[in-house]
């Protein structure tokens, strides 16, 4: 039996925004801002759009892996993140530093069931 793969397009040229198959969704997201707070709502906001338009939401999120450009920022990240994920739905997550993009300050990347 062959699953299908829908890939929902992004705006970066090389990559998807989501990746959807069988039960799964992939999905990545950045967002602008001069701080952390800022660039992770609106992070969270893209992802909720794809998560959204993959057939799925924030409730059913299973992973997460959050890139920052300085751990030293985590708390603040933490901060939005925790107001956004739902109490009964908290995923496995892991936070990496690392370099991004320049601009960059997170970028977070989810599996979530359909």
């Amino acid at each position: 039996m062959v699953t299908e793969i829908i890939r929902l397009p992004g705006t970066a040229p090389g990559r998807c925004r989501a990746v959807v198959r069988g039960d799964f969704v992939w999905t990545v997201g950045t967002g602008a801002g001069k701080t952390v707070a800022e660039q992770t709502r609106n992070t969270l906001a893209a992802i909720e759009t794809n998560l959204k338009d993959a057939g799925t939401d924030k409730h059913r999120i299973l992973e997460a892996t959050v890139y920052l450009t300085d751990m030293a920022t985590k708390a603040e990240m933490d901060e939005v993140w925790c107001a956004w994920i739902p109490e009964d739905g908290w995923p496995c997550r892991a936070c990496v530093g690392t370099n991004l993009a320049p601009g960059d300050l997170v970028e977070i990347k989810l599996l979530a069931a359909k």
